[in-house]
């Protein structure tokens, strides 16, 4: 029989480290596994992330460990915190070593790039289990580690896996509140990313507080639009999910994706990008999958379709401005 109180995190990062520390905050006891045995054994030896989180140490409850198996044995709860691009090969890998009664929830955010699909969409041709569910909001992981009042959306197939899997994470500051909305809560989350990308690049060109605000607000637009066009429910996107996770993510520096975007403003190529930030980009490869998405369904998001035009197809991000400038007269919500 499994026990409820444990839960296995899946990824070491910075923010499946901040959502471990949480959950053992809370009282729970946690597995946290990385792929790397290396970082596995500082963790151990460390008893805190100097990698991700430097200077926060874990709290009573947590047990790095190298092995998937061992992680994810005798669980309540697998939560899954690894980069979107790894999705697929690595639910590869965890589907012989749990049954589809296993509770399954992730926090990651972005598509498959190669199909624009959805990540519960992996979960479902992948793992075949019946319960799952995606976590998101706005959240940077050194605040969350550190014990700084947040809140995120859990939405999930089952109303009674979901309400268990928030009240895990419920407590300490940290409030989690539960939805059904799976599709809404993973658009909201990935497609902020691109956004923050563009609002950065335009940070970086020098522009001022009114381009910032008019990106976000006609972004905020184009996401409405996506997710109409996918099903996802208006209040998903406007809580905090949606416009909550936008915001952060567009207006703060601790942001990858900004800075991401700011560095492209400011004269650097992708590869500089990219290197300068140090760690995953999500809105990068999310820009690829939302453009193939749009065009595929012929939905207009021009910001969107400017960060990819950038990202992929070589514009400076001045031309980008200029061409969103220049585009013909429309009534507000027209878009």
């Amino acid at each position: 029989m499994t026990d409820s109180t444990r839960i296995a995190v899946i990824g070491a990062g910075a923010w499946g480290t901040a959502l471990a520390i949480q959950l053992a905050r809370n009282g729970h006891q946690v597995n946290l596994w990385g792929h790397e045995p290396e970082h596995i054994q500082q963790l151990i030896d460390d008893q805190q992330n100097d990698a991700f989180l430097p200077g926060i140490p874990f709290p009573e409850g947590i047990t790095p460990i190298a092995s998937l198996q061992e992680a994810v044995s005798d669980v309540g709860f697998i939560l899954i915190v690894i980069p979107s691009h790894a999705y697929r090969d690595f639910l590869r890998k965890l589907k012989p070593l749990i049954d589809p009664d296993a509770q399954v929830f992730w926090a990651s955010k972005g598509f498959e790039i190669e199909t624009g699909k959805f990540l519960h969409e992996l979960v479902i041709e992948e793992l075949g289990v019946r319960r799952y569910g995606v976590i998101s909001g706005p959240t940077f992981a050194t605040e969350v580690a550190k014990n700084q009042p947040a809140s995120v959306t859990c939405a999930g197939n089952d109303e009674a896996s979901t309400q268990q899997f928030a009240e895990l994470l419920h407590g300490n500051h940290f409030r989690c509140y539960t939805s059904s909305d799976i599709i809404g809560v993973e658009i909201g989350g990935a497609l902020k990313n691109v956004l923050a990308i563009a609002v950065g690049a335009a940070d970086g060109l020098g522009f001022g507080a009114n381009t910032r605000a008019a990106l976000i607000t006609r972004g905020l637009s184009e996401i409405m639009r996506f997710g109409e066009m996918m099903g996802a429910k208006k209040e998903t996107l406007m809580g905090l999910s949606g416009l909550g996770d936008m915001i952060l993510t567009c207006t703060d520096n601790q942001s990858r994706n900004r800075q991401f975007g700011l560095a492209i403003g400011q004269g650097q190529t992708i590869e500089q990008a990219i290197a300068s930030v140090g760690s995953t980009v999500e809105g990068y490869r999310a820009a690829k999958a939302v453009y193939s998405m749009s065009k595929k369904h012929q939905l207009s998001i021009p910001i969107m379709e400017q960060v990819y035009q950038v990202l992929y197809e070589g514009k400076s991000p001045m031309q980008a401005v200029k061409d969103l400038g220049s585009r013909a007269q429309k009534p507000e919500h027209a878009g």
